[in-house]
Parts: C-alpha cells; sequence; structure tokens
C-alpha cells in the first residue's frame, strides 16, 4: 500500500487527511533531503495516526521531556543525535504570577488562544502555584513573548528558560486494585471508572472512549498493559499493571486514575 492510499485509510475526517498529507510530506522531504525535519505538535491520538502512516522507524517523538502528552514528529540524519533538539524545534516558556490566584491550564490555553496562536503551535502546559511551564514551536515565540500579558483576569510575566529547566508537576492519581474476567476495553472502562460493564459499553459504541488517544467503538477491544484510556465526561485512566491470574481465573490487574 503506498502512503496516499494508507493515508486514505487511516484519515476520520477532512481535517486528518490535511494533517497527515503535511507530516508525510515534512518528514519524506527530511529524510529524502538528508536534513532534520519536524512537524507541528500532536495530540496523542494524532501521534497514533502518524506512527500507522510512517512508522516508527524513520523518526520519532519530542515533547520537550519524558512523558509529554503533546509532542512534535521528528527527523535526524545519522550525523546529528538527539542533543541537536535543544537548539529547535521548540522552546520552554514560563509565565509566573501572584501564587494566591488560581490559575488553570484551561486559563493558559485560552489566552493563548485569544491571542490568535493556533493549538498545532503550542505543546504540554504545566500549571503550577505561582509558575506555569509550556512548550511552543520555536518560530511562534517571539509573538507570544510580546504578547502574552495575562491568563484569565490575572497579570503573568512570562520569559523563555532552557529546557532542562523545566518544572514538573506529578498528577494526582489513584491506583484502583481489582480482577476482571477478560482485558475488554468495557471491563477495563467499568473497573477504571467505577461504572457497571453495560453502561461502559454504552459509552463506548456512543464514541466516548478512546485508547492512547484514538477512538474506540469496540467494547470487546482488548487493552494491553500501558495503555491510557479516556472517556469523554469522565476522565482518564492508565492499565498500569497486568498481574497475573487469580485461583479463580480471573484477571489481576492494578489501574491507575488521574
Amino acid at each position: 500500500m503506498n502512503p496516499k492510499e494508507k493515508l486514505e485509510k487511516l484519515a476520520q475526517s477532512g481535517e486528518d487527511r490535511v494533517l497527515l498529507a503535511k507530516v508525510w510530506d515534512k518528514l519524506s522531504a527530511g529524510q529524502r533531503r538528508n536534513i532534520p525535519a519536524y512537524t507541528c505538535f500532536l495530540s496523542l491520538r494524532e501521534q497514533e495516526l502518524v506512527k500507522r502512516l510512517v512508522g516508527e522507524k524513520e523518526f520519532f517523538f519530542y515533547g520537550g521531556y519524558a512523558g509529554a502528552e503533546r509532542a512534535v514528529a521528528c527527523y535526524l540524519p545519522d550525523y546529528l543525535d538527539r542533543d541537536h533538539l535543544e537548539d529547535g524545534p521548540i522552546t520552554l516558556l514560563r509565565a509566573t504570577y501572584y501564587e494566591k490566584d488560581s490559575l488553570t491550564h484551561r486559563d493558559f490555553l485560552g489566552s493563548l488562544m485569544g491571542a490568535g496562536i493556533k493549538r498545532e503551535t503550542v505543546g504540554d502546559i504545566l500549571v503550577g502555584t505561582g509558575t506555569c511551564d509550556f512548550f511552543l514551536l520555536e518560530e511562534i515565540t517571539p509573538y507570544v513573548l510580546q504578547n502574552l500579558v495575562s491568563a484569565g483576569r490575572t497579570k503573568i510575566h512570562v520569559e523563555q528558560v532552557p529546557l532542562e529547566t523545566l518544572q514538573v508537576t506529578t498528577p494526582e492519581t489513584v491506583t484502583l486494585r481489582d480482577t476482571l474476567a477478560s482485558l475488554r476495553l468495557d471491563s477495563v472502562v467499568s473497573a477504571g471508572f467505577r461504572v457497571g460493564r453495560s453502561q461502559a459499553a454504552q459509552y463506548i459504541l456512543a464514541g466516548a472512549a478512546a485508547i492512547d488517544g484514538l477512538p474506540c467503538t469496540k467494547p470487546d477491544k482488548q487493552v494491553e498493559e500501558g495503555c491510557v484510556i479516556s472517556v469523554r465526561g469522565k476522565g482518564k485512566i492508565c492499565l498500569a499493571m497486568v498481574k497475573g491470574q487469580t485461583k479463580k481465573g480471573r484477571i489481576s490487574v492494578e489501574i491507575e486514575k488521574y
């Protein structure tokens, strides 16, 4: 199957089609000319689509730190190592503000969008107490430094800082331990969100569930260890560990709920 056929098969919308075509053009041009090539920031869902389109041997994802949710797809020729990424294509900005003001991810993202910044140019946004670290494409950084002066109704000061000074906030999770008859998606959703299995199946059939960012409407889809499952309006869980069978033949699991 050639790239165009794969693209048409993978794309679930016109937006997918445009995005995948752009990604393919950038990465393949970099490989053909043997020069570095980078895409815009991609969501987990978009990253999964790109993996299926391009494969994983010739490129990698980079979001500025290990575990980044939003990341750019990168191609580096053999004569460069990943230290090259310290000089681009993304930058880290830090916003500081009065620590008693309570600001959220939504406040910062809304302010960026309100300033005319496209979502595809913004990476992860990590909000702390009195500070927020967020990633941008290098090309948009000067504009943001000049124009982003508030988040919500709070005045902020924004400066560019080295990537290694990132302040990562650890998300709060609750560990749930359970036993399942199988690793079907509806079973994992049922256990992770504490709803009946029939209710879990309804969420999935309605298109509200996604595995690693990709929508899934099959309740019997098998879930692998490490997969992150989101259900619209309910939140996000991770099948953190599959521990084996109990004496009664059920599967013992640990699920992290965010």
